[in-house]
């Protein structure tokens, strides 16, 4: 199709606009063309080998053209006649092989499929030469064969391009004798029954037939003689298929898209005599109840091609024209326009129109499509009524409008409502919605861009929003301003509503698409060009972005009056009663924001609207509204602080104030805080409402409201067992906001004290819910006593430490309550940053000199809970608590009194974050890295006595703070190791590496044993460092012998080391050996083990021991032989594979007379047999390796129970 052609519209009425679009960040053209010429030019020499082919075809996919001219395929234009005659010269060489052609074929296919078909089909040659081998070539083909798919595909487009040749088929008959036998069946017969085969066939090959059949019987001498024939066969193959199976259906497939092809790009005189023939036919099948979505979309696209064969091709006089896309076009209209005369148009319209019966049955069938349940159908139908309606006359044409209305129904589904904007669009697009319609139509596409229906645990009416969008962008192309006008403000305020409350992504970024294109057009949007400066793709993607961002969006559009009630309006009726919970609490903190833009509007017309809806009964506007009351509330109550001449009183009515104070009642009154409800009801009226109420400083002091809300709370703690998993954090939080809150406002004094009364019933009872069976009740009342204020927790600080420390104590010594533990310690520091430090003050009010030693050892005891359940390690939840703990509180003493900070305090919080900042887990390393990093360098105030500062300070200078990833350990751990080279710091990093050194974790294991062998060969000719490093290491395995979470991995680290030499020199220095001999005697205390994990360890540390002679390696090679005969086979076995390994390695260790019968007897025996068979090939072991042999203990029978 030309230029021209495509700004004036095709002869069918569907008109294709060209619209100049800039594009940023675009290639400039083709740049791989050398690249691409030597890959073709290697096809001769690697097509025998499969998978160099392969990688030669992907390559050509992912590198030169798949993945980088997909978005602009006409770059390749200029390139692809010699890429196709070079590809094409294989494929006619007559000495290729198969592979080759075939190889060829794919490469062409790629091209086809970036390029579209349609535009590169028209460079394949079309010669009466070409007819003969194409066709050849495609009757030697194998349908069925699923590799070579491609050849096929490509064929069948070239063939379709050699039937355009301009003489007749019957004359390349007279040129198929060859040696005085003639071929009987014509070329005409021949294509024929390719088409045939191929609209049967599986895969792609199934959609290039229809290409062949429309290029084919169209031709002038095929459709004389087997055009009738053809249809007949097509339509017997449809009334035959059942559909029921692949096959069939695969059969129907490709039937319906010949025929859609042949109706659309034959003429219409040719094939109006068949159309009613072909349309009854369809309406027997009764396709458009079938299953698959294929199937109906080829059938509603059939549909309309035969409702366009029924009508003449025509542009609708009486369409709406808004004028040309092309300038050039304009210009020549506006010189030519003095031609038309306005009798000429009444001429025009008063034509006429001759409309077949069946013409209704194409509209019925498409009206129904745009109901469908896929999508692609409902898109079919909605394009195929626009191309019959602009065919139509005017009165005809507004019924249809009138039926796609009809859709726009709450009785509808969806599907009907997504296909009406569909539809509307289309005929909007083209000029055949009337602006006079548009009264009707506004509305409803108003509508349409909020519809949300709840099914089941989500919603519908994403895509009908989106569709909604579609067509307010349709029109801004279709329609003058001043046709739009009476509706812009309804369309802006609808589109920005949209663009920034809408839940899905999809709809947000069309809606504001949709905005922008019609400030670009009509330029009558008020604030347009604003707006669309802040509301942009990308600002509209993040939904937090839209709704609370004060900065953007929301506030910054709800500046403008214009739109300031609409979208307040529509967080009230739309939003806050949504049925996701999540839009309903981002609604109620939008309203927050909003209201300073109207809070006259809010305090007397939204907030009485509000507190009616939240005694309601439906349960999502209740809760909703609950929130939405309180945020509000709280907004007018800063409004008027920065006013200094109103109060929040003044701004809300007394009846309203009352009916906020009542809500409690009211829910109460009817037990709405019971059930699923009150799971609910709880956090709204706990958190929102009386948490913002009590920061509004409403006038409750002293009213009975005030216990009523105290005993909601203190209900809520005690209960959160009997909540949902999924809210019980929530709860928990909106309990001691709340109840801060509360304590804050309504239990101080005058004089700033606490009621004593209400302090010690508090206290009491939050140190009681300590001790509950119930951990939420334990985790609530711990964050309870963290988040009193500070007058509330004068003068029982002890008390309150001392509840927090013992329930730490006794739930850690059981191992349980692990999150209570976690919210303690946090707690923990909360309370003793709101008390303050003062070194000579009462311990039972601020952290001093007599209770900083307790804190601190309480915060340092919490960071090596390594407690374990089913979830893991949930004893690091405690750790990451008390480091953020111990990193507040030292600060906060350094900064007021850091005379009471003692340095053995200073120095065991170090090496414990030292410790953690070796350990295993990426996350929980890089929080404690991080905190020792901030103590080590923070200079307002500076920590006092940091062991070893200024070597901490050369190994992590102050650019690491922000340069070092403490997440990557192949980042972290070689900072970390540096750190055993200090005495202070080496005990803690050395049992955090081990952990890490010896885990399972590949990643971690690999670089943490890199650096630590690193430090290991710096001091390996140091044997002072080594023997201390060494003693270190010993020291650690004793204190953990029995600590399987430390030992284990421990012991994998020492068969590493030993593996690696690192103890080489020992062997050299006999004074030494006593680490060797310490080392085999803490492993011998093992051997009772029960953890196969560990005993394995052993025999790994005990294969890298026989390095050491003399008494080491005898006392190693008897323990060794003692696991021969462990019970547990998998212990046998592995100690036999261990052994034969070392015999291999240290071939000094058995006399080389016996070591060939040693190894032998190893490998042969079955270790996992019975312990007697196994026993007697251990003894022989121990005789040829001089190893006396184990004896038997035997029990004395008093000594049996």
């Amino acid at each position: 199709m030309d230029l021209s052609e495509a700004e004036n519209g095709s002869p069918e009425g569907g008109e294709e606009e060209v619209d100049a679009i800039i594009k940023t960040c675009v290639l400039g053209g083709f740049s791989e063309s050398s690249e691409t010429r030597t890959l073709i030019g290697s096809l001769p020499e690697i097509h025998e080998d499969d998978r160099a082919g392969e990688f030669a075809v992907q390559k050509f996919k992912a590198t030169v053209i798949m993945d980088r001219y997909q978005d602009q395929p006409h770059l390749l234009d200029p390139h692809l006649e010699w890429v196709t005659d070079m590809l094409l010269n294989l494929v006619r060489n007559e000495n290729s092989p198969p592979s080759l052609v075939h190889l060829s074929f794919q490469f062409l296919y790629v091209i086809c499929k970036v390029r579209g078909y349609k535009v590169f089909m028209q460079l394949l040659p079309h010669e009466v030469a070409d007819v003969h081998p194409v066709l050849e070539m495609i009757s030697r083909q194998d349908p069925t064969d699923l590799k070579t798919w491609e050849t096929r595909y490509m064929l069948l487009l070239w063939l379709s391009m050699t039937c355009l040749i301009p003489f007749d088929l019957s004359r390349l008959d007279g040129h198929l004798e060859s040696e005085g036998v003639r071929v009987k069946e014509p070329v005409m017969e021949r294509i024929l029954a390719v088409a045939k085969t191929y609209l049967f066939a599986m895969g792609s090959p199934r959609d290039a037939a229809p290409v062949l059949v429309s290029k084919f019987m169209t031709r002038p001498d095929v459709k004389q003689k087997h055009l009738g024939c053809f249809l007949d066969w097509s339509l017997t193959s449809i009334s035959q298929s059942s559909g029921d199976s692949m096959i069939e259906i695969r059969k129907l497939d490709g039937v319906l898209q010949s025929l859609a092809k042949l109706f659309k790009h034959g003429k219409r005189d040719d094939f109006l005599q068949y159309a009613p023939i072909v349309l009854r036919n369809l309406e027997q099948k009764r396709l458009s109840e079938s299953s698959e979505a294929m199937l109906r979309k080829i059938h509603i696209k059939l549909i309309q091609r035969l409702g366009l064969t029924f009508l003449k091709p025509r542009l609708a006089a009486w369409r709406y024209e808004r004028g040309s896309r092309s300038l050039a076009a304009n210009l020549s209209v506006s010189h030519t326009a003095a031609t038309v005369t306005p009798e000429t148009k009444t001429q025009e319209q008063e034509e006429d129109y001759d409309i077949p019966e069946e013409v209704e049955t194409v509209i019925e069938h498409l009206l129904i499509g745009l109901k469908d349940k896929e999508t692609v159908v409902r898109w079919s139908a909605a394009k195929g009524i626009g191309r019959v309606t602009g065919r139509l006359p005017k009165e005809l044409a507004d019924d249809v409008v009138g039926s796609v209305l009809d859709c726009f129904n709450f009785q509808e589904t969806d599907n009907a409502w997504h296909g009406g904007c569909l539809a509307l669009a289309e005929l909007g697009r083209r000029g055949l919605l009337l602006p006079s319609r548009l009264t009707d139509v506004v509305p409803l596409i108003m509508k349409a861009l909020t519809y949300d229906e709840k099914r089941g645990a989500c919603s519908v009416g994403s895509n009908v929003r989106d569709a909604a969008c579609y067509v307010c962008w349709s029109f801004s192309r279709a329609y003058d301003p001043k046709e739009l006008q009476p509706f812009v403000t309804q369309i802006a305020s609808a589109l920005l509503i949209t663009a920034v409350f809408d839940r899905n992504i999809n709809c947000r970024r069309a809606a504001s698409a949709a905005f922008q294109e019609n400030v670009g057009r009509q330029g009558t949007f008020p604030h347009g060009i604003d707006i669309v400066t802040a509301a942009d793709y990308f600002a509209v993607g993040m939904i937090n972005n839209c709704y609370l961002n004060i900065s953007l969006l929301s506030v910054f559009i709800a500046g403008f009056p214009e739109y300031t009630k609409s979208m307040i309006e529509h967080l009230i009726s739309r939003k806050i009663n949504h049925w996701d919970g999540v839009i309903r609490l981002l609604a109620t903190k939008a309203l927050h924001n909003l209201t300073p833009q109207a809070p006259d509007y809010m305090a007397t017309t939204v907030l009485p609207q509000l507190l009616t809806t939240a005694v309601g009964v439906d349960l999502h506007s209740r809760h909703g509204a609950i929130l939405a009351c309180g945020e509000i509330t709280y907004a007018l109550y800063k409004v008027a602080l920065q006013s200094n001449s109103r109060t929040v009183m003044d701004l809300i009515s007394p009846e309203c104030v009352d009916a906020l104070k009542n809500i409690h009642n009211l829910l109460h009154e009817r037990k709405q805080y019971r059930g699923f409800g009150g799971a609910l009801m709880r956090p709204a009226t706990v958190c929102s409402l009386i948490e913002k109420l009590s920061l509004s400083k409403m006038p409750f002091k002293n009213d009975p409201i005030i216990s009523a809300w105290q005993s909601l709370i203190d209900d809520t703690l005690k209960t959160l067992h009997l909540f949902s998993s999924g809210v019980k954090e929530d709860f928990i939080v909106s309990v001691v906001t709340a109840l801060s809150a509360l304590c804050e406002e309504f239990y101080q004094d005058q004089e700033n004290q606490a009621d004593t009364q209400i302090q010690d019933v508090l206290i009491s009872q939050y140190l009681e819910g300590l001790m509950s069976p119930q951990l939420l009740t334990r985790c609530g009342s711990a964050r309870a006593l963290g988040c009193l204020p500070r007058f509330m927790i004068h003068s029982k600080l002890k008390q309150i430490f001392g509840g927090l420390e013992q329930m730490c104590a006794v739930s850690q010594k059981e191992g349980n309550f692990t999150e209570a533990r976690r919210d303690a310690v946090r707690s923990v520091a909360q309370v003793f940053l709101k008390t303050g430090v003062c070194p000579d003050g009462s311990p039972d009010s601020v952290l001093c000199s007599e209770n900083v030693v307790e804190v601190f050892g309480f915060l340092l005891c919490s960071i090596n809970d390594y407690t374990t359940d089913s979830r893991g390690d949930i004893g690091a939840w405690v750790r990451k608590a008390a480091m953020t703990s111990l990193q507040e509180i030292t600060l906060m003493v350094s900064s007021s009194a850091p005379e009471i900070l003692l340095p053995n305090l200073v120095k065991s919080m170090m090496c414990c974050l030292a410790q953690q900042a070796a350990q295993q887990n990426d996350h929980y390393r890089a929080h404690a890295g991080n905190i020792f990093l901030h103590l080590l360098h923070h200079t307002e105030p500076v920590v006092p006595h940091i062991p070893h500062k200024e070597e901490l300070l050369n190994i992590f200078p102050a650019e690491t703070i922000t340069s070092l990833n403490w997440n990557a350990p192949s980042q972290a751990f070689k900072y970390i190791t540096q750190l055993l080279g200090l005495p202070e710091y080496q005990y803690h990093t050395l049992l955090g590496l081990s952990v890490s050194v010896g885990g399972i974790t590949e990643s971690t294991a690999h670089h943490s044993s890199q650096s630590l062998f690193a430090f290991l060969k710096g001091i390996q000719k140091d044997i002072d460092a080594l023997t201390q490093f060494t003693q270190t290491l010993l020291r650690i395995f004793k204190n953990n012998l029995q600590n399987d979470r430390v030992s284990v991995p421990l012991l994998m680290m020492l068969s590493q080391m030993l593996a690696n030499n690192v103890f080489e020199i020992l062997t050299t220095q006999e004074k030494s050996h006593q680490v060797c001999v310490d080392l085999l005697g803490l492993c011998k205390e093992l051997r009772k083990s029960r953890n196969v994990a560990k005993i394995r360890a052993c025999i790994y540390v005990y294969c890298g021991l026989i390095q050491f002679e003399g008494d080491v390696r005898k006392k190693v090679l008897s323990q060794l032989l003692m696991l021969l005969c462990h019970t547990f086979p998998i212990i046998r076995k592995t100690t036999s594979g261990e052994m034969y390994e070392m015999l291999l390695t240290y071939n000094d260790v058995a006399d080389p007379d016996v070591l060939e019968d040693v190894l032998n007897l190893l490998s042969d025996t079955q270790w996992e047999s019975d312990l007697a068979t196994v026993r007697e090939c251990r003894n022989q072991l121990c005789d040829w390796l001089g190893v006396p042999r184990p004896r038997p203990i035997t029990k004395d029978p008093d000594q049996v129970s």
